[in-house]
């Protein structure tokens, strides 16, 4: 509808509307019908082949904050003006509009287009950063999927080590860690799972504690310096005495053996545990007949 138009059935509207009571609601009518011209204005927008224009128009609506407005107007200019000034510029600000719009993975993959295509343009080094914080920002709780949170530390990675001099660098370090901790959460409740399971038939009876304590040991392994490592060990330690319990007599010797070094390896890393008590109850269980001369308090 032409602009001219609106007015004049703005101004018919105004004749009939003309108390005081109805003349309230000519602000919210005169909203209304531009948000409609605004509307039907964007749609001729998109019809037109003037790519330099609907760019200008896109650099428009992300000062505007119409971040999606921005980013569709974009990624329609971004081929017609690869090779120009302009197209390096537009590919950029297609992914920071999407980032801004939280249109995460769609500007994670703008942000790697550019890196990819510019690896020495103006913008390679925030577009590799800002492709790690797109996947960031979209890592879910840990108990659900995590590819995005494995995705994210490999871009954070190859950030640092493309730009190890970047003024970005401490932040995407301290990135790092964050997700690794998610890794490690996920990891915890995985182990805690099969713990859990104890000897319900899943994994052959008894397997569920060995998968536990496999779980449990690759974590350790993988981040040493995780806030977790002391709940990975004591993890470790219950399934080792879980297991041994509910072995088959020829194999609970063997098997409680192990639990028992579980136990004092566990005490000489963590003497002051917030799990001694439960730890020295897990030792005081062993049969007499399994426990080492050391062990016994009799």
């Amino acid at each position: 509808m032409p602009f001219a138009r609106i007015i004049l059935l703005l101004r018919a509207f105004y004749a009939v509307l003309n108390t005081k009571e109805m003349k309230s609601f000519l602000p919210i009518l005169l909203a209304a019908m531009l948000a409609l011209a605004s509307c039907q204005g964007y749609n001729a927008l998109q019809k037109t082949t003037d790519y330099s224009y609907k760019y200008e128009v896109a650099k428009q609506y992300f000062a505007e904050g119409q971040y999606n407005r921005s980013a569709l107007l974009l990624q329609e200019v971004v081929k017609p003006l690869k090779g120009t000034d302009r197209g390096e510029e537009s590919l950029y600000l297609m992914g920071l509009a999407n980032l801004r719009a939280r249109n995460y993975e769609a500007a994670s993959n703008t942000f790697k287009t550019y890196y990819k295509s510019y690896p020495k343009g103006h913008y390679a080094e925030e577009s590799r950063y800002n492709s790690g914080m797109a996947l960031y920002l979209s890592v879910p709780e840990p108990k659900l999927d995590q590819s995005a949170t494995y995705e994210a530390v490999t871009e954070f990675q190859n950030f640092i080590d493309t730009y190890p001099n970047s003024r970005l660098r401490a932040d995407a370090q301290e990135r790092i860690f964050e997700l690794q901790e998610i890794l490690v959460e996920k990891e915890y409740l995985t182990a805690k799972y099969y713990y859990d399971l104890g000897t319900y038939f899943l994994n052959g009876g008894n397997g569920n504690y060995n998968a536990c304590i496999v779980t449990a040991e690759n974590a350790i392994k993988d981040y040493p310096f995780t806030l977790r490592r002391e709940d990975f060990a004591f993890l470790v330690l219950k399934a080792r005495f879980d297991y041994a319990k509910n072995s088959i007599e020829a194999k609970q010797e063997e098997r409680y053996n192990a639990a028992i070094d579980e136990y004092y390896g566990f005490m000489s890393e963590y003497p002051e545990s917030k799990h001694l008590k439960e730890a020295n109850a897990y030792l005081a269980s062993v049969p007499k007949k399994f426990r080492r001369q050391t062990d016994s308090n009799d």
